[in-house]
């Protein structure tokens, strides 16, 4: 197997868990304790909109590597998009595939089904409430948190922080409320 090969693989959680991990201990050794896609937004919106809105009026400069990752994952998705691709289907436990029979969603041949993920499927009710009433609960509850799932899940958690453990908290209740009462309603009703 030549590393091509093995990279294109799907990696165990015992290998990307670790790796996930050391994001903390290396953020600390260079000095920085944030970390979250969530803060690069603001970091960008500082440096674009006039310094007198208090939440944007601060040195976004010191924390300009946070762009530099935001721009490395976007670099690196294409890159893995593009040359990386698996071609396999993707596995699905047969529990979990025969729940998305039921929802009418039978192609696994992506990493994202094909009967949901569409640009037909924006402009029907079904899109609306994922993609744009979703996209904007995210976006508010983000802000409201005061941070992103990997912000305070990874970073926060690492640095006992009681608002992290609230937020993950909230993150997983709602994330189990979603999964098993809403989108089996969405897909029952639309």
């Amino acid at each position: 197997m030549n590393i091509l090969e093995f990279i294109k693989q799907p990696w165990p959680w015992y290998v990307a868990g670790p790796l996930i991990g050391l994001t903390v201990p290396t953020l600390l050794i260079i000095g920085n304790k944030a970390f979250g896609l969530s803060s690069s937004l603001r970091h960008i919106c500082a440096s674009c909109v006039p310094a007198d809105i208090p939440l944007f009026n601060y040195d976004w400069k010191k924390e300009s590597w946070n762009l530099f990752f935001v721009a490395g994952i976007t670099i690196g998705g294409f890159l893995a998009a593009t040359f990386l691709d698996n071609p396999n289907p993707v596995e699905v436990a047969p529990a979990t595939a025969t729940l998305l029979n039921s929802y009418g969603i039978t192609d696994f041949n992506d990493l994202l089904p094909a009967q949901v993920f569409n640009w037909e499927n924006l402009f029907t009710m079904r899109g609306l409430i994922f993609f744009v009433i979703g996209g904007f609960m995210i976006g508010f509850g983000t802000r409201y948190a005061n941070g992103c799932t990997s912000g305070h899940s990874i970073t926060g958690l690492s640095n006992l922080q009681w608002p992290s453990l609230v937020a993950t908290i909230a993150f997983m209740v709602g994330g189990f409320i979603s999964a098993n009462f809403f989108v089996p309603l969405i897909f029952k009703l639309f």
